[in-house]
């Protein structure tokens, strides 16, 4: 039998050169790169400050670990921490920037601090294991079995979710007048039905959908101003969201999210169903308790329901609880070489 090749091969960077590592996730289909290792301390009192600082001193990180040669135009990141205020401090990396909330992250990180135990609570009196994130948009409670020491039936009451603007309508060029609502779930979606415009929600129209919901969204910022109740951060539209029917009878429906600078998220999006839970019980359309089973472009499920309801600054609000999956694929150590011109990242579509 022969030695398979790099059986013994061992090679260290040289000492110049800055070491990240990540342990990798997916959560019905779309990526989460957690980095791990390799990250000076964050200096701040809460999440905000943390992410102001990476923001400012190590957007390079940001770039390196999500575009390409490392990533990819919708790769997708986060930085746990330890915080004053919860279990943890996350916030969350992308192509463009930086989100306000990750659902499907949150699903994966809860997944990965049971399993590695970085999170060493007992459960409680109904066998769940309790997490409390602080996320940019605030406080989330996330929730597991463990059985045989693997994370099962994980579920996260989202932050305050409402309905900002329903029933509006605005030009788009090459799309004329495109009624839209705008819901928030974390971070504001503008919401749209796929069939009016002669979208599919499937793989194959991929290119399509990123091309109309960007328009969609660059118009949509420009007609309407955004209002987050109390931090003015989170006052920004962060995608637009294509709902249409599913593709299976037992299912409420399906959408697609396009977010950042035209990444299509693989999942339902946590935080774009908790947008639609929102608007759905505005409408009479879901009561409270009652739960939904939302399909992604790839066919992967997330369950959302009406937990609570409350009112959140100006807005009648519910808290969304979203239940999903999540995987592990794999843990990288990235060299990021001071010489290499391509190694600080770029994007090609």
């Amino acid at each position: 039998m022969s030695t398979p090749l790099f059986s013994d091969w061992h090679h260290e960077p040289p000492a110049h050169w800055q070491q990240l590592q990540t342990l990798d996730m997916h959560t019905g289909g779309e990526p989460l790169r957690v980095i791990t290792a390799g990250l000076p301390e964050l200096p701040g009192a809460s999440v905000l400050d943390k992410r102001r600082y990476f923001s400012r001193e190590l957007d390079h990180l940001r770039r390196a670990l999500m575009w390409e040669p490392r990533g990819h135009a919708d790769m997708y990141g986060a930085v746990l921490t330890r915080s004053q205020s919860a279990d943890f401090d996350v916030f969350f990396l992308h192509n463009e920037g930086y989100s306000t909330m990750c659902g499907h992250a949150i699903i994966a990180l809860t997944k990965l601090v049971l399993e590695t135990g970085l999170h060493r609570g007992a459960p409680d009196a109904q066998g769940l294991h309790r997490i409390s994130f602080q996320v940019p948009a605030g406080r989330v409670e996330a929730s597991a079995r463990l059985v045989d020491g693997l994370a099962q039936q994980i579920r996260f009451v989202n932050v305050p979710s409402f309905v900002y603007l329903a029933g509006q309508r605005v030009e788009v060029e090459g799309l004329g007048a495109v009624r839209f609502d705008i819901a928030y779930g974390g971070a504001f979606y503008a919401l749209v039905e796929a069939a009016p415009l002669g979208l599919q929600l499937l793989p194959e129209q991929q290119s399509r959908l990123i091309d109309t919901g960007r328009r969609i969204k660059q118009a949509v910022m420009v007609a309407v101003p955004i209002q987050h109740p109390f931090e003015p951060e989170l006052g920004f539209l962060y995608g637009t969201i294509f709902t249409g029917p599913a593709q299976h009878p037992a299912h409420h429906s399906r959408n697609v999210c396009i977010f950042a600078d035209g990444e299509v998220d693989r999942s339902p999006t946590g935080s774009g169903v908790s947008a639609r839970a929102a608007l759905h019980h505005a409408r009479g359309e879901l009561a409270l308790g009652e739960t939904l089973c939302i399909e992604s472009i790839l066919g992967s499920l997330m369950t959302v329901r009406v937990a609570a309801t409350e009112t959140f600054g100006p807005h009648a609000a519910v808290r969304p609880e979203v239940g999903g999956s999540a995987h592990y694929t794999g843990r990288h150590r990235f060299y990021l070489d001071p010489d290499d011109p391509q190694g600080v990242g770029f994007l090609l579509r």
